[in-house]
């Protein structure tokens, strides 16, 4: 066990299962429209490789960039300096089950805006819940 393993701290996950197809899904997670509806406004495109910045409002525009497109399984993007965030989509019989996984934290480091990975991953796993559960299943599962 190497000395930064004591230090890193648990990913954030949410799973969920919407009802709403994989495509449909994967459409509000992997385009630009659909994240911003969801997370942020963000000049997104699903392309490994792809440079872009979501606006994180008073934080201001957060580099990203794609790391991995699977349509319609798995999306990846680093963000900022330390973050990656995952969503990994599995079709079930016309339902979709939607994992977002948030990895990066580091007990010892600050973000670019001066906050400690700790405080910031608490916000944002209380973040990500209202964000995933209410407003992205109400965007898939809407009519």
């Amino acid at each position: 066990m190497s000395e930064q393993s004591g230090s890193k701290l648990q990913d954030i996950r949410k799973t969920v299962i919407f009802n709403a197809t994989i495509e449909k899904t994967w459409a509000a997670v992997a385009t630009s429209k659909g994240l911003e509806a969801w997370f942020m406004p963000n000049d997104f495109e699903p392309v490994e490789g792809h440079e872009f910045h979501l606006n994180a409002g008073q934080f201001g525009m957060s580099p990203c960039k794609v790391i991995e497109v699977d349509e319609p399984n798995r999306l990846s993007f680093r963000w900022g300096k330390d973050w990656t965030v995952t969503m990994e989509l599995k079709e079930l019989d016309g339902k979709t089950e939607f994992t977002l996984i948030h990895s990066g934290w580091d007990a010892n480091t600050v973000t670019e805006f001066g906050a400690s990975h700790t405080v910031i991953r608490g916000r944002m796993e209380g973040g990500w819940e209202p964000m995933v559960e209410h407003k992205l299943r109400a965007l898939v599962e809407g009519q």
